[in-house]
């Protein structure tokens, strides 16, 4: 009898890709946040702020700031061998927002990235992720020298739902945006089971 080399071959894993937004306010994080994380080369749709802009761009807080996004960042994480990631930075300026409904379409869930000294900019995108019932998880920025509050304090004033998770992280930091984005798919495959569930009698 003659033994060979087995000719079977595993049959490679086709991985599952979701949709993620990443939305906040101007000036939070979200271009770094994407950055950070993507195994790829971002994506980036960004211009210089210009004189011309300065009477509609708010910022206060983010003087330093010179670029903005005006359309969208991209970049892809995959998260296990059979799951992939797929990000998209919304921009944060008002007068971009006409953009965030194409970009919301087909998205799984969306990281909503809040900075406690600027709190204020994140009730618009929490309000745009709740009245379209995408599921959603706040990622508090850590900037430095920002003052640091408990979480119960932010997700009172950002008037939270108790089931939105709310995580404090660096977005500059790969692991610690990993977290959020995590957690971001748990809380919305964990929405999507108790939808399908039927209802009791």
């Amino acid at each position: 009898m003659v033994f060979g080399r087995s000719s079977r071959r595993e049959t490679p894993v086709e991985p599952v890709t979701l949709k993620i937004l990443v939305a906040g306010g101007f000036g939070v994080g979200k271009t770094t946040l994407v950055g950070a994380v993507s195994e790829i080369k971002p994506l980036r749709t960004e211009e210089t702020l210009s004189e011309a802009g300065r009477p509609v761009d708010d910022l206060e807080g983010v003087e330093s700031k010179s670029t903005t996004t005006v359309a969208m960042d991209f970049g892809r994480i995959t998260l296990r061998e059979d799951l992939v990631l797929y990000l998209f930075g919304t921009p944060g300026q008002d007068r971009f927002w006409f953009l965030w409904d194409e970009l919301a379409q087909g998205a799984l869930g969306a990281v909503v990235l809040a900075d406690t000294r600027r709190l204020e900019d994140s009730f618009a995108a929490v309000d745009y992720f709740e009245r379209r019932g995408i599921p959603f998880t706040v990622g508090v920025n850590r900037f430095d020298g920002a003052e640091e509050y408990p979480e119960e304090t932010v997700r009172a004033a950002l008037d939270l739902d108790p089931e939105v998770p709310l995580l404090m992280c660096d977005a500059r930091e790969r692991e610690s945006v990993k977290s959020v984005l995590v957690a971001v798919v748990e809380h919305a495959l964990v929405r999507s089971t108790r939808e399908r569930e039927p209802a009791a009698t």
